[in-house]
């Protein structure tokens, strides 16, 4: 479980993304909608992804205006326009490498973390250089958020944007 599960929420909830086109929308949408908070979790953000578009997830977030994204690792991917395959050792069955588009600028996460060296400060600037959107490179004490269209940086780490 990941450590933001046990910062004291009120309730909490799993939505298996692979398992609800299995179920009727009915059931599940509108717990969506009363939702005030998602944590999206990491793991490859091309599968994320896929499974957030064919589940219908996808196609209900446009609709949460008052719900809080709440990105890890890929779970702040997914929130870009497109992730391309460098960050992704899964292969979409359609292809794309489309990702939410709920921001409009792309993500690199985990920078300089030395458990993982293909996240490094080159990596970052060949992923930045086949963007069309501005990207930002952070590390993992660096937080995004974007409140009513206005994007912010917190940290007590490093990052750098990439325009």
């Amino acid at each position: 479980m990941t450590p933001l599960c046990e910062i004291g929420w009120k309730s909490l909830g799993l939505l298996e993304l692979t398992a609800l086109p299995s179920i009727d929308a009915a059931q599940w949408i509108p717990i969506v909608r009363e939702t005030d908070a998602l944590l999206v979790g990491g793991g490859d953000p091309l599968y994320l992804a896929h499974w957030l578009q064919q589940s219908g997830a996808a196609d209900v977030l446009p609709s949460l205006q008052d719900t809080v994204w709440v990105g890890v690792s890929a779970g702040s991917l997914v929130a870009a326009p497109h992730l391309g395959q460098d960050l992704s050792d899964w292969q979409s069955p359609t292809g794309s490498v489309e990702a939410l588009g709920l921001v409009d600028f792309g993500i690199f996460p985990h920078l300089d973390n030395p458990n993982m060296p293909e996240f490094g400060l080159a990596d970052a600037e060949r992923w930045a250089a086949a963007l069309d959107v501005p990207g930002y490179a952070i590390d993992d004490q660096t937080a995004i958020t974007v409140i009513d269209g206005e994007v912010a940086v917190v940290s007590e780490g490093h990052w750098k944007l990439f325009d």
